[in-house]
């Protein structure tokens, strides 16, 4: 099960397909999503947690809670969707894209993904893009 609270509507309009790329990503690396929840919330918000939980005083995209046992995904995801804005300005891509790296990149930390050193962050970067061009497939495009 996959809930999505405060889900961006009014930028993203279809969670369905969000979840169904998702439960094929899952798939593809041997996972199944048990329970899984998306929290998108603003900034604010994100310190607050990233404060709490993390001991961190900075805004961050992401904040992932893992739950799960071996191949069995449950998890909390916090997302902030001031932070995807900011950064797809950054990176010079549509809220759109930065959205789903986002996303996918909190199931990729559920998987077992890491971005702490240099070649982590590579070969995290390189799975995100498959994710990116796997949603392009299920869409369509």
């Amino acid at each position: 099960m996959i809930v999505f609270q405060n889900f961006p509507f009014t930028r993203i309009k279809s969670p369905e397909i969000i979840e169904q790329w998702l439960l094929k990503i899952a798939g593809e690396h041997g996972y199944v999503i048990r329970e899984l929840v998306y929290a998108f919330v603003d900034n604010p918000r994100i310190l607050e947690i990233n404060q709490q939980f993390l001991k961190h005083d900075y805004f961050t995209d992401i904040i992932t809670f893992d739950y799960g046992k071996g191949r069995k995904i449950s998890g909390e995801i916090f997302i902030s969707v001031d932070q995807i804005e900011i950064q797809a300005k950054e990176y010079g891509v549509g809220f759109d894209q930065e959205f789903l790296r986002v996303v996918a990149h909190g199931l990729l930390h559920l998987i077992g993904f890491d971005d702490k050193m240099e070649v982590d962050k590579e070969l995290m970067r390189k799975e995100e893009d498959k994710c990116l061009v796997l949603h392009a497939q299920i869409i369509g495009n």
